[in-house]
């Protein structure tokens, strides 16, 4: 009997079925809600039986056929993928999709410039970026949407591998005029006096707040914000500072207002910016050349861009 369904219906099957949504699977994969619905309607139709329970408002639901399903479809797709690295290791070639995920606090500056050199290096490969914060890159390796992802070593736990790639301090994001936008470091216990735009990502914001609590004094969190461009420009606008551990190449915040980057000193770990990996990554060809390239291009001498560089600081750019 000749098979009338896709790979990549089984793999937006899985999606849904772990995500119990359309929306949130649709997010996940990075096609429409309607192509999701129409491959799951004709999934249902060929195999002839309900693999989801519509539930008005409340997302849907396998079915006890349905849940069958999913977990033989991680089955198939997960053969499907040892084929394609047995493809590309006899061949010799990287090709294929690529499923790489990013953490939010630095895809804009980091992932297009690593995308840009891998795939004119590698055409024959299908590359997708999603970015994510640290929660959603654990999740999105396990149930293998994900390939790898580039992250902070941020509680990374043991059943994933993490590959350090360069070293990032972290310092204080100021608007030009702040009372301490002058020095050329400052301490948390200077800043701790005025109000602070936290940005707020799970275990990001943690990172950031320890360095308060090391010392015991709290901080005076003003606002709160998820998003990269959003802090700048509240910084910008003089709602408070903020701390992280990558600045972009322009000294302004999108709003246009001028930023200061002072580099925080005392009990503050830097950053370690590396790839996160699930178990058996590696053995695909085209996970490996990723990491190669990540590897030659993201090194301490190639990434001046990311670091605060203190001689723009003493010259107040």
């Amino acid at each position: 009997m000749p098979l009338r369904f896709t790979l990549r219906q089984l793999e937006y099957l899985v999606a849904v079925g772990e995500s119990g949504s359309i929306a949130m699977a649709s997010e996940k994969v990075n096609v429409s809600s309607p192509s999701i619905s129409a491959a799951i309607s004709q999934l249902e139709q060929e195999f002839g039986l309900p693999l989801f329970v519509r539930k008005h408002a409340h997302g849907l639901s396998l079915t006890q056929g349905g849940k069958q399903f999913v977990e033989q479809a991680k089955v198939v797709l997960a053969h499907a993928a040892r084929l394609n690295n047995l493809a590309n290791d006899i061949t010799g070639k990287v090709r294929g999709p690529l499923h790489v995920g990013c953490l939010l606090t630095f895809a804009q500056v980091v992932l297009p410039h690593l995308r840009r050199g891998f795939v004119d290096m590698n055409p024959e490969v299908d590359f997708h970026q999603f970015e994510r914060n640290q929660s959603e890159i654990f999740e999105g390796l396990r149930n293998a949407t994900l390939d790898l992802a580039l992250s902070y070593d941020l509680n990374i736990p043991p059943d994933l591998e993490f590959v350090p790639l360069t070293s990032l301090p972290p310092y204080a994001v100021l608007h030009d005029t702040h009372e301490l936008a002058h020095l050329t470091e400052v301490s948390p216990a200077e800043l701790a006096e005025y109000p602070m735009v936290l940005l707020d990502l799970p275990m990001s914001a943690e990172y950031f707040l320890s360095f308060f609590s090391e010392i015991g004094v709290k901080p005076r969190i003003a606002e709160r914000t998820r998003d990269m461009a959003v802090m700048q420009s509240l910084v910008g606008q003089g709602f408070g500072y903020s701390i992280a551990n990558i600045r972009p190449h322009s000294n302004h915040a999108p709003d246009g207002r001028k930023l200061r980057y002072v580099p925080l000193t005392g009990p503050v770990r830097p950053m370690e910016l590396g790839l996160v990996l699930s178990e058996g990554a590696r053995a695909s060809q085209t996970v490996r050349a990723f990491v190669d390239h990540c590897q030659a291009q993201l090194t301490p001498e190639n990434t001046p861009g990311l670091r605060l560089r203190l001689s723009d600081t003493d010259r107040g750019v």
